[in-house]
């Protein structure tokens, strides 16, 4: 298991709960606005934390903690997964993990075993400017739609969510998602920020207005839209 961040506090990654967050390396897409590049594409220059170190200090925290958030690149290239969060489950601890859905077998045994408490999945676009948007040519999108389709027949907490970029969304492309992910439980749109450390930089993000329109669009389609990342 290869960690390559930990963070020992946060109120953002884990809706409702304080929590952790571990970063995994390593990611089977590219989306031009991953704000985690170096976890992708420079992996082999990033520190590795022993995971022997993170429960650790997750062992002491425990009391203070509500669960952990296990992030990326994507978590579920790793097949023992399971094994870290089974871990992390006996500290008595919520586990959320956050995937572009490439595994649904993974989600489904993770959800089976009840060891996950909380799944985000990124949709990164329209079906039809899917593997443009996560930089992948001629991506599969049979393992993605299969991970869709179980969560939004599952009775486990989720939610899907859409990091939003001028250059990549329009509103058809909105439309096109609010009708693929149709009565979901919940659907976020984060307003794309550009940063030091993301793939293709000087990307732009919609307006507020822009984004709020979107949210008009889809909820039709799904009760509870949001917008992330605007102040």
């Amino acid at each position: 298991m290869q960690i390559h961040g930990f963070n020992k506090l946060t109120l953002l990654d884990y809706p409702g709960h304080l929590a952790a967050t571990i970063f995994l390396g390593g990611c089977n897409m590219r989306c031009p606005f991953c704000h985690n590049a170096s976890l992708v594409t420079k992996l082999s220059t990033q520190p590795v934390i022993p995971t022997e170190e993170v429960l650790a200090i997750l062992a002491k925290r425990k009391n203070i903690l509500e669960g952990v958030c296990i992030t990326g690149g994507e978590p579920t290239l790793y097949s023992d997964l399971p094994d870290l969060i089974k871990e992390i489950k006996a500290l008595g601890l919520r586990v959320k993990l956050d995937t572009n859905g490439t595994n649904p077998s993974m989600l489904k045994s993770l959800t089976a075993d009840k060891l996950i408490d909380y799944i985000a999945m990124d949709i990164k676009n329209s079906r039809e400017n899917y593997s443009v948007t996560a930089g992948v040519q001629n991506l599969s999108l049979l393992p993605i739609e299969e991970s869709v389709a179980f969560l939004l027949a599952s009775s486990l907490d989720y939610e899907f969510r859409s990091t939003i970029v001028k250059e990549y969304h329009t509103m058809e492309d909105i439309l096109s998602i609010g009708a693929w992910i149709k009565g979901a439980k919940a659907y976020y749109l984060q307003s794309y920020k550009d940063s030091d450390d993301v793939i293709t930089p000087g990307l732009n993000s919609h307006s507020k207005e822009t984004l709020s329109d979107f949210v008009r669009l889809l909820t039709p389609f799904i009760n509870q839209v949001s917008i992330r990342g605007v102040d």
